[in-house]
């Protein structure tokens, strides 16, 4: 399995759920003035995303060489969509994707398979689950582009993707201004942080690669 910088990775935003604040507030500050806590959490639905490194692939025309000459087709992932359903008890998220490709010789027809994972990761770094698919290519003769289209789909259980009630209570607790606890962030105690990371998952796609490859990625 080849392993990844999960602290760098190219997310999608996290959809936000507003627990009610002032016209003034922005979500997920602690708002101490209208007496509330934090403004908003985050949804249960996974992030979905492309880790660093993992979204372009090189293949090359030999092995061992990765020079300039010897580059045969570049491909790179774009255009990552998703949704999420929160209506049942297991949270299922879907996830498309594009894949552009380049080849050096256009003479002939060709038709290459690029593989790809799926990995739900928890906490940013315990892997939950991994499959692997694939996106083809169809390159025309004299045709130097082509492009594929991939998806991806996840279930996570939404007990494990909820935060505890005494944490939601920690997290949302009216504040007062002068009051000790309104100069404390409750998102920076130790027991929320860990919750939260607990109860946070991953959707991550990317290009499934070699050592080589993926050194390639990093050092080019």
């Amino acid at each position: 399995m080849i392993a990844w910088p999960t602290r760098t990775l190219a997310l999608i935003a996290v959809p936000l759920l507003a627990l009610g604040a002032g016209a003034c507030a922005k979500k997920g500050e602690l708002v101490i003035d209208s007496g509330v806590g934090v403004t908003a959490l985050r949804s249960s639905c996974p992030t979905v995303g492309v880790p660093n490194y993992t979204g372009d692939v090189t293949l090359f025309t030999a092995p061992g060489r990765t020079d300039a000459g010897a580059i045969d087709v570049v491909a790179s992932m774009t255009d990552l969509r998703s949704q999420c359903s929160e209506s049942t008890d297991k949270i299922y998220t879907a996830a498309t994707f594009e894949v552009l490709g380049r080849r050096t010789d256009v003479r002939g027809a060709r038709q290459v398979q690029l593989p790809y994972f799926i990995t739900v990761v928890r906490g940013g770094s315990a892997v939950v689950s991994k499959r692997v698919g694939t996106v083809t290519l169809d390159f025309a003769d004299g045709q130097e582009r082509a492009q594929g289209r991939g998806q991806a789909a996840a279930y996570v259980d939404r007990a494990e993707a909820t935060l505890p009630a005494d944490i939601r209570a920690k997290i949302t607790a009216k504040r007062k201004a002068g009051d000790e606890s309104a100069a404390v962030d409750p998102l920076n105690e130790p027991d929320v942080r860990a919750a939260l990371a607990r109860a946070s998952f991953e959707l991550l796609v990317g290009f499934q690669m070699n050592e080589q490859q993926l050194t390639y990625n990093a050092t080019r």
